[in-house]
């Protein structure tokens, strides 16, 4: 059977990235889908950008664009460092474009331009960075910055009383729409577990990877999860997002 792995928030961890596919070990028709929030932590976001971009030219790949994705093209597009973002893991994403072209910057940007709000695959699982407000789903959420910020989704399953059956009115509609959601933006450290959390249909990958976490990977059909180190053990001089 063919594998597929959703990977969650990168944050310039190339270092976990490649340990993460060490440990994967890719086969030729294994698939990848990323969650978003490539850049801005750890000292190798423009390098996480290349990486990706080389291995889409070798297998099957989606990529979701994150908040911290969205910061960056920004700053792509007009060169403007800004304040709100370079606190927050911007300055090392500035630091790593330094020995980059002016075209190596402009392939970056259009990658970045490229990744999608959400992905459905063909069993119904959904894909996306944070989340949407939307009752109807992210087909008719009126916000497009929703997808990559909004912790609605989130924040529903993790008050959701998990005895109250799916065909209950008081069960949240949200979550109805898809098989399956899995989604990243809100790190699970922040709820004392280093692994991605399963709650309901809902899996957060997110195990804090910009911070002292890991990074994590869940292979969709056994359910088989993959990790990097800590990203401070494999980063020891720096101080990613912490």
């Amino acid at each position: 059977m063919n594998r597929t792995f959703v990977i969650g928030d990168i944050h310039g961890g190339l270092r976990a990235l490649t340990q993460l596919m060490e440990r994967i070990q890719p086969k030729a028709d294994d698939k990848f889908i990323f969650l978003g929030d490539y850049v801005d932590g750890w000292s190798e976001s423009a390098q996480v950008i290349s990486f990706l971009i080389d291995l889409d030219t070798k297998h099957e790949c989606v990529f979701i664009k994150g908040n911290h994705d969205e910061y960056c093209a920004k700053w792509l597009r007009t060169n403007i460092e800004f304040e709100p973002w370079l606190i927050q893991g911007g300055q090392a994403t500035v630091d790593s474009y330094k020995t980059y072209s002016d075209s190596d910057k402009a392939t970056h940007l259009n990658f970045i331009e490229r990744t999608k709000f959400y992905h459905i695959d063909e069993m119904n699982r959904l894909f996306i960075h944070a989340g949407f407000s939307s009752l109807h789903g992210p087909s008719q959420e009126r916000y497009e910055t929703n997808y990559y910020w909004d912790r609605t989704l989130w924040e529903t399953v993790i008050a959701l009383d998990t005895n109250i059956p799916i065909d209950s009115p008081r069960y949240p509609k949200r979550l109805k729409h898809f098989s399956e959601i899995f989604i990243g933006h809100t790190p699970t450290i922040d709820y004392g577990e280093s692994q991605p959390i399963h709650i309901a249909n809902l899996w957060n990958t997110d195990t804090g990877a910009g911070f002292y976490g890991k990074l994590s990977a869940v292979e969709l059909n056994s359910k088989e999860i993959f990790q990097s180190d800590n990203l401070p053990s494999l980063y020891p001089n720096e101080k990613g997002r912490n």
